[in-house]
């Protein structure tokens, strides 16, 4: 059996795939999402300088009623301004879950919010317009909405400059007042001190404060509902994850640390942790604050209680609240080195070994091919291949499908394929996609189902591509469906891909295939 691939060139090689995708994952932005009132709402990292709990406050006099007051952010006048009052939301009192966002524009102002939610990567090309929503929220402040992110359906994200400059003009003004005494000497003064300043991301485990620079934070995420358990492992590696379609290893700082054990709750988070091409995702009891400290504050672990090895995580102490507030800042270089992490990392490629298997690849015989062969299609921005072998042809998709009354309702309709009925399904409506409207890229992949060749619509072809079987690893279990259908991933970590492998035969159940021989017949 031969597989026929079209002359136009739909196939096309892996150079192409950033252009394909508009960009390679550099683009994806970070953003701080945050509650406020019954309302989620982000803010891209860029203005932000930092999340702090709500500071004591001067009250000031005549002052816009969105004001909290004035407070003292290490020698400087910090504007708190009330999140609640500028969307005309129901008054809340303060609690240990309450932050203060600073943003700065050009003017540092703390924003006052009742949780700060996570930090989330999100690529530019998934940020929509705010035409679709209407209500209290003025759309004139917001920059675009971000769907499914983070368990929340819509977050919200506020343009702040413009919050800032339509809003408050009074603020700014207030501050200068308040601040007249800062020259522009101070000014840069403070800006050459900014340059010896650390960007922290705090987190609590068993009531202890911990830090990590935020440069090796990749981002924070709640604790998903599937963890795939890996075999054999020891207690501190959690298991894996799936991350925007890529595994991530994950491992309990308290079990690291040997710290007393306990359930996940709606606080925990998971920090993913990035050092070159390794990720690998830590589980803490919760995320407390983005802290900028001055490089003063922080000193070197005292060198009668650094040790080498796993104890090595923690390299400096910094100082906060003249010295009543101290946070163990952990090197992500020493996390990556610790056993648990070490063995979270190799879990993945031992993976494919389990069930008896180790065996069942003779490494000196030279008629063993390593690797596997698929053809890579897209389904919106996602991958996904089949075995070549189980490719008939791939045709375009004609400008009109004949509709068979009494069809399957799975069945978008017939071709004429060379003299034979070719049923044709949607692959989108199959794995539960939005339908999207025809266009010139989409192809129809023809496979042989059951001894019944079948048409699949999919987006777009992208190549036929060559994936070492040591790349290829089971795919997490989310639902028995999709176990079945995609059983295994291929993790292409150099190129940054992933890559669902789809197994043919489980795209249509035993019923739909009597139909579906009725329908050809």
């Amino acid at each position: 059996m031969t597989t026929a691939l079209p002359e136009e060139k739909s196939i096309k090689r892996s150079s192409q795939r950033e252009d394909d995708l508009g960009g390679p994952e550099a683009d994806i932005r970070q953003f701080v999402t945050f509650i406020a009132g019954d309302e989620v709402f982000a803010v891209d990292m860029a203005p932000v300088q930092e999340i702090i709990r709500v500071p004591e406050v001067v009250k000031v006099p005549l002052a816009p009623a969105t004001l909290d007051g004035l407070a003292n952010l290490r020698g400087r006048v910090l504007p708190i301004i009330s999140l609640r009052r500028i969307f005309a939301f129901a008054p809340s009192a303060h609690d240990d879950s309450t932050r203060a966002i600073v943003i700065d524009t050009g003017q540092p102002l703390g924003f006052v919010v009742d949780r700060v939610a996570s930090v989330v990567g999100i690529d530019p090309a998934k940020i929509e317009g705010v035409a679709s929503i209407r209500g209290t929220i003025n759309t004139e402040l917001l920059s675009g909405l971000i769907k499914d992110v983070g368990g929340h359906a819509v977050v919200m994200v506020l343009d702040f400059a413009k919050l800032i400059a339509r809003e408050f003009p009074e603020i700014a003004a207030i501050t200068r007042a308040s601040d007249h005494q800062a020259s522009q000497e101070s000014r840069d003064d403070n800006e050459e001190e900014n340059s010896d300043e650390l960007q922290l991301v705090s987190f609590e485990v068993a009531g202890q404060e911990y830090a990590m620079d935020i440069s090796d934070v990749q981002e924070i995420v709640q604790i998903p509902e599937e963890i795939i358990h890996v075999p054999h492992s020891e207690s501190h590696v959690v298991g894996l994850m799936t991350l925007r379609n890529r595994l991530l290893p994950l491992v309990n700082l308290r079990q690291m640390f040997g710290l007393p054990n306990r359930d996940n709750d709606d606080h925990s988070r998971i920090v993913v942790v990035s050092l070159g091409t390794d990720s690998v995702g830590v589980v803490m009891d919760s995320v407390n604050e983005v802290l900028r400290v001055a490089k003063a504050s922080v000193n070197p672990m005292p060198t009668f209680l650094s040790r080498e090895g796993n104890l090595a995580d923690i390299t400096d102490i910094c100082r906060l609240n003249d010295g009543k507030r101290l946070v163990s800042i952990i090197s992500a270089t020493n996390l990556f080195r610790h056993s648990a992490v070490k063995e979270a990392l190799t879990s993945m490629e031992n993976l494919q070994l389990q069930d008896g298997q180790e065996n069942a690849i003779d490494a000196d015989a030279e008629t063993v091919d390593d690797d596997e062969q698929v053809v890579v299609f897209r389904l919106d921005k996602e991958e996904f291949g089949v075995p070549i072998d189980s490719v008939q042809e791939i045709v375009r998709v004609p400008e009109e499908l004949t509709h068979v009354p009494k069809a399957p309702a799975f069945v978008e309709g017939v071709i004429n394929l060379r003299g034979s009925v070719l049923p044709v399904i949607d692959l989108r409506r199959r794995l539960g996609m939005a339908a999207v409207a025809r266009t010139d890229r989409q192809r129809v992949m023809v496979f042989l189902i059951a001894e019944i060749r079948t048409g699949f619509i999919v987006d777009s072809v992208a190549e036929v591509l060559k994936i070492h079987r040591a790349a290829i690893e089971p795919a997490p279990r989310l639902s028995l469906e999709q176990a079945q259908l995609v059983s295994r991933m291929a993790n292409l970590e150099q190129q940054q891909r992933m890559v669902q492998l789809i197994d043919p035969a489980e795209l249509i159940t035993a019923d739909d295939m009597v139909q579906l021989d009725q329908l050809g017949a």
